[in-house]
């Protein structure tokens, strides 16, 4: 079962075909976010990331762009039936896509000279960078299968993960610390957060029908 409530007016072929090129967008997210983060964690080489890191940014940026363009084409094409298919894509492509922003932007950290690879918080920063790589991998599995039923303890978790890091950064804005301790950690959750947040919209954009309101808001930002 592919994204099932997508799949209307016989026209699951185009669907299905979106839904593949959408897993391979997570999968270059994910890819980004994992050397970006290694940059920072692990004290890796930056010149042997930075390349990769921008042009799999590019790639999705790319992907993201033919796809709205097919999306176009299928409403041109099949009319407004499947409206709220591609409104539900849109939306979900374009937070995979500011997920790589965010990898981008932890890579941009890095250039600045960031490195947490050592420290008393090096421990607490990588158990986060794996559970949401893990959260990367469990999202492109069910935007592949539609699978309403585990995407509601899905959502739960990220949301609980958004609250955490949110707490986290108010932990950072009210230490004593210097800022050189302090600043990086709280723009790297920041970040962090964002990506929980956009994780929990794309596994509900493809596993839930698509209510429109007037005010439809994009990104979970906070």
């Amino acid at each position: 079962m592919v994204m099932s409530f997508f799949r209307s007016g016989g026209s699951e072929g185009g669907f299905e075909a979106i839904t593949a090129r959408t897993v391979s967008m997570l999968a270059d997210a994910r890819h980004s976010f994992d050397l970006a983060a290694t940059t920072i964690l692990s004290g890796a080489d930056i010149d042997t990331v930075a390349d990769d890191v921008r042009s799999t940014d590019q790639r999705i940026n790319r992907a993201e762009q033919e796809l709205r363009g097919e999306l176009v084409v299928h409403v041109s094409v099949q009319g407004t039936d499947d409206i709220g298919a591609v409104l539900g894509y849109t939306l979900l492509i374009k937070k995979i896509e500011r997920i790589g922003d965010q990898a981008k932007n932890m890579l941009d950290l890095a250039e600045e000279g960031v490195d947490l690879s050592r420290g008393p918080y090096t421990a607490e920063l990588t158990s986060y960078r794996r559970a949401l790589s893990e959260m990367m991998g469990e999202a492109a599995d069910l935007v592949a299968n539609g699978d309403s039923e585990s995407a509601a303890p899905f959502r739960e978790k990220a949301d609980a993960l958004v609250y955490e890091l949110e707490s986290k950064i108010r932990e950072c804005m009210h230490s004593d610390l210097p800022g050189h301790d302090v600043v990086p950690r709280a723009i790297l959750f920041r970040y962090w957060k964002r990506i929980a947040a956009n994780l929990a919209g794309i596994v509900n954009s493809a596993t839930e029908p698509l209510r429109v309101p007037d005010d439809v808001e994009t990104d979970r930002d906070g």
